[in-house]
């Protein structure tokens, strides 16, 4: 067997702490299939005097200077756990610079600014590996890079997030509306003090800009995806999606497209949207993650499973860890970025989708024509109509009525333009909701 591989740990919170158990719970089948053992270097903390319970790691491991670790001679490979973008960004190009292969979970760090990384892996020889940055413990990047490099993807549509999955799954379930839905998922542990990156969409952006970027060869960053949360999400809006037959899920959309001029394109984008129970991702509940990917040879296939957590998320940085190692004592490195398609990133405005559209209008004759109307202007249009009373009372009485309309395929533009014209009309007294429904229905 060979000389141990070393590692230096950046960070030890819940995932780091799960990576040093499983080290040490493996460590004779991980020597095994890597043909040395694994050895930790040094652990970089924020803190020394923190109280780390029974983690099987000897203290003197432990150090407030990771950049001093990164550099050490006898550190072969860095795993990061940390997160954020500085001072992660610092320490792992200074790593890979220096010839050493790192293994990161930093989804943010990677859809900020995933072009130093690549760039300085080049420079210095190195391996990049990110599998836990998406999806836990869901194997999906690997195949995405490697096992599908043969094929063309043409879509990738998921459910990334967790946290956003569990409340949207609770409101579909009780009834229950946002709110209520976030304390019961921040009681059990699912969100964190601060939800703001998952409710409002960052976290699944930045997974979609890694997925992207994979799937279509092609740098895409955070700046390109467009986001929005499900913080506006409504029981009511769960409510009419049961009754069409459908649920809402935040999803993650990476579509190949080709523009007015024949060009192809990427259009990437993060928001919630009504999916027919028929979908494949529709049954996706609780906090779990799933992955659909649509390829041309390939058909469709679908990854699911734990998305986050400390265990998954450390099995998934650990299967990295053994791809690094046995690179590094077999003399090679994975294959570089693959951005060879350099696709143009579409605008919103120009991504086709669908909409549901609830109006609140005023129940007399010639409404509908008016509404059908603005839809005809804007060259929208309209799959299905359902009217009834407002808030469950009488119809035909001069009260207000309820129209739910979904449309056909548009560019998302022209329905956007459509709703807010609907916004303008006497009859209308107010949108009281609008979603994009998705996948088929």
């Amino acid at each position: 067997m060979s000389s141990p591989v070393r590692l230096a740990l950046l960070g030890c919170g819940t995932v780091g702490g799960d990576v040093v158990r499983l080290l040490h719970e493996q460590s004779a089948d991980l020597a095994a299939r890597i043909g040395a053992p694994l050895e930790i270097a040094g652990i970089a903390v924020r803190r020394l005097g923190r109280d780390r319970g029974d983690l099987p790691v000897d203290p003197a491991l432990f150090t407030t200077d990771a950049l001093g670790l990164i550099k050490r001679d006898d550190v072969d490979i860095v795993v990061e756990v940390i997160g954020g973008i500085e001072p992660a960004r610092g320490w792992l190009v200074e790593a890979l610079r220096a010839g050493k292969s790192v293994v990161t979970a930093n989804k943010a760090l990677l859809a900020e600014d995933g072009v130093t990384l690549h760039d300085a892996a080049a420079e210095g020889g190195a391996d990049l590996y990110y599998e836990a940055s998406v999806a836990g413990a869901i194997p999906l990047l690997r195949p995405l890079r490697e096992s599908l490099h043969g094929d063309r993807i043409n879509r990738v549509t998921g459910i990334v997030n967790g946290t956003t999955n569990f409340i949207l799954s609770a409101m579909d379930a009780t009834g229950a509306g946002f709110a209520e839905a976030l304390e019961e998922a921040t009681e059990l542990g699912y969100a964190e003090a601060d939800p703001t990156a998952d409710v409002e969409g960052f976290d699944a952006a930045a997974k979609a800009a890694i997925l992207a970027s994979l799937a279509f060869h092609t740098r895409v960053g955070a700046a390109d995806v467009h986001r929005e949360g499900i913080t506006e999400v409504t029981a009511a809006d769960v409510a009419s999606a049961k009754a069409m037959g459908c649920t809402i899920k935040l999803l993650c959309i990476a579509a190949r497209n080709t523009d007015a001029a024949g060009r192809e394109t990427v259009s990437v984008r993060v928001h919630p949207a009504m999916i027919p129970l028929t979908h494949p991702l529709a049954s996706v509940g609780d906090a779990f993650n799933a992955v659909f990917v649509e390829a041309e040879a390939a058909g469709q296939l679908m990854f699911y499973g734990r998305g986050a957590g400390g265990a998954p998320t450390a099995s998934a940085v650990l299967g990295d860890v053994v791809a690094v190692a046995r690179n590094r004592l077999a003399g090679v490195h994975a294959p570089s970025e693959s951005a060879y398609a350099d696709l143009a990133v579409r605008p919103m405005g120009e991504a086709l989708t669908r909409y549901h559209i609830s109006l609140d209008v005023a129940d007399r004759p010639g409404v509908l024509e008016a509404v059908a109307g603005v839809f005809a202007r804007h060259e929208v249009s309209i799959a299905t109509v359902r009217q009834g009373p407002a808030g469950g009372g009488p119809a035909g009485r001069g009260e207000d009525a309820e129209l739910v309309i979904v449309t056909h395929v548009a560019p998302d533009a022209a329905l956007a333009a459509t709703v807010r014209a609907l916004r303008g009309l006497e009859i209308v007294r107010s949108v009281t909701s609008v979603l994009r429904v998705e996948g088929g229905l």
